[in-house]
């Protein structure tokens, strides 16, 4: 049953259909109200706030996609979840990606899965209702577990990371290339009470179709061409710990519906086996995909994806939380300092400059491949621009003829600067509205008002 009393919100044109949800969600232990509308919504939230809302999205006077669009709008609103009859899965990852929504539901209503995704929605809403506290107890040294940063969104994810890892709930954790996603599946690890246990990485990427299986699962011998003993599968060596797939977008789909199978089961079939056997492991997938993109493109199993995404972490990249490079710099040297016997203090002022003005595309790994080399040429004493390679002491410029620069001449308006980059990073991004915003570092809110001062708001999002 829900905690006591948590107040969700049923929000449907159809009198049956509304007092139908009231009364089943109410029975699950929530304080439940009803609205006819968004705009009945919006009037009932003012005098009675909400943790949730159960919305239809086809409405009245104001449908639910201008009910989650206000909604956006306002601090510490409800999470929404969006039932309709009338979409497809396109529209409604797109209602989730641009308006907001928790997670959306078609008609007619799976009981079990609304009753999953209200108490998955009311973890995840009182995760932020937490923040601040746990930003008091995180204390300001920067490091958890391995991870290491001071920026806003380090000090967030720390605070994440505290409240999964004690629990058995799979996560998903995305970022580009050499941001830290196995470092950070091993902080959930080693701070979960699986701490003991083992810890085991398979890279879905690294492996051909036809072993993938046999690595996942196991197999006994004989059970194919070259089985010459029986072996275990990572479920196995991970019982009762913690099991890393790295890469998961790259996992074949005839893998993924056997993955499904045993995260549901909890029960694994060594291949060329007759029976099953039971393991307990934790589930942690991590990927530089779009796994949303892979299932509209069919390459990916949604019902998989749900049962991966109970929780997702995302690590920023490196150029988007440059003030923690100190930090990482420090941490990094300290470790090669131990594994090749050297000596090294710091980086100087004008090293350190260099290694800021760097936009990182390797990322956190593309780092400490530099300081490694910087470290072993150093010896001992401070790293100084003569220990960095040419890439980062002198970047090279951007040609005038890349297509994916803008020139800017003396004369042009700040106005007009920042349209071209608007428009320039849309064109990089095929008109999404939602990836465009993150490349410039901007709210997807100020994108539309933006779009909307150019005349422009009619670009696909």
């Amino acid at each position: 049953m829900a905690e006591s009393r948590a107040r969700v919100l049923v929000v449907d044109d159809e009198e049956n259909q509304r007092r139908g949800l009231t009364s089943l969600i109410g029975a699950w232990g929530y304080e439940v109200k009803q609205a006819e509308n968004g705009a009945h919504a919006l009037e009932v939230l003012e005098e009675w706030p909400a943790q949730l809302i159960v919305t239809d999205m086809m409405m009245p006077v104001l449908d639910g996609a201008g009910l989650l669009t206000r909604l956006k709008e306002q601090p510490n609103a409800p999470l929404a979840i969006v039932v309709t009859a009338f979409g497809s899965l396109e529209i409604a990852l797109n209602t989730i990606h641009e308006l907001g929504a928790f997670w959306f539901l078609e008609k007619p209503i799976d009981t079990q899965a609304l009753k999953l995704l209200l108490e998955r929605a009311l973890v995840s809403r009182r995760l932020g209702e937490d923040k601040l506290i746990l930003e008091r107890q995180l204390g300001y040294e920067g490091r958890l577990a391995g991870l290491v940063g001071k920026t806003p969104v380090m000090r967030e994810l720390f605070g994440i990371v505290q409240q999964v890892a004690p629990t058995r709930a799979s996560v998903l954790i995305t970022g580009e290339s050499g941001t830290g996603k196995e470092v950070l599946a091993r902080a959930i690890h080693s701070l979960s009470p699986r701490a003991k246990e083992p810890f085991v990485a398979l890279n879905c990427a690294a492996l051909p179709e036809s072993l993938i299986e046999s690595e996942l699962f196991g197999h006994e011998k004989g059970a194919f061409t070259g089985a010459l003993e029986r072996r275990a599968g990572c479920f196995e060596l991970a019982h009762r710990g913690t099991l890393l797939l790295d890469e998961i977008g790259e996992m074949p789909i005839s893998t993924q519906a056997k993955l499904l199978r045993v995260l549901e089961d909890g029960k694994v079939r060594r291949l060329g086996a007759r029976g099953e056997m039971e393991v307990d492991v934790r589930i942690v997938a991590a990927t530089n995909r779009k796994l949303e993109d892979a299932i509209l493109k069919g390459s990916f199993r949604e019902d998989l994806f749900y049962r991966l995404n109970v929780f997702r972490l995302e690590l920023a990249p490196l150029r988007e939380r440059i003030e923690d490079l100190p930090l990482l710099a420090e941490t990094l040297i300290h470790h090669m300092n131990s594994k090749h016997g050297v000596k090294v203090m710091g980086v100087d002022e004008a090293a350190m400059l260099a290694l800021k003005r760097r936009s990182w595309p390797g990322n956190i790994r593309e780092l400490r491949n530099v300081l490694e080399r910087a470290v072993i040429l150093a010896g001992e004493g401070l790293i100084r621009t003569s220990h960095l390679p040419a890439s980062v002491n002198d970047p090279a410029p951007v040609s005038t003829s890349d297509p994916e620069a803008i020139l800017v001449r003396v004369g042009i308006t700040v106005d007009d600067c920042e349209k071209a980059l608007i428009f320039k990073t849309l064109d990089h991004t095929k008109q999404n509205k939602t990836r465009a915003a993150e490349l410039l570092g901007i709210s997807l809110k100020t994108m539309h008002n933006k779009l909307k001062q150019y005349g422009a708001e009619g670009a696909d999002s």
